[in-house]
């Protein structure tokens, strides 16, 4: 593995991702699984929210989601229902 915390790191073969270094793992949104990266990161800094309300935490799931993926406008909902799922689930 190549370069560092300042400028990323990278794999010295092939120049992509160090299999280390990936964090996405995949829920299924409308019947379908999909990628979703810093998926336990996501779910760790809603749960210190320490929310009751499944529209809050809903909300919250799909706001930091949203910061390192692509969530359809059309899908939101169904991608909420998926990301609610994962977060009860603790993020598993």
């Amino acid at each position: 593995m190549g370069g560092d915390e300042k400028d990323g790191y990278y794999c010295t073969i092939c120049g992509g991702i160090p299999p280390e270094k990936i964090s996405v793992r995949q829920i299924q949104v409308d019947g379908k699984p999909t990628g979703i990266d810093h998926l336990d990161w996501i779910v760790a800094e809603v749960k210190k929210l320490d929310l009751a309300d499944d529209a809050a935490i809903t909300e919250e799931l799909l706001k930091r989601t949203k910061v390192f993926n692509y969530v359809p406008t059309k899908k939101a909902a169904k991608y909420g229902e998926a990301l609610l799922a994962a977060y009860r689930d603790g993020g598993a």
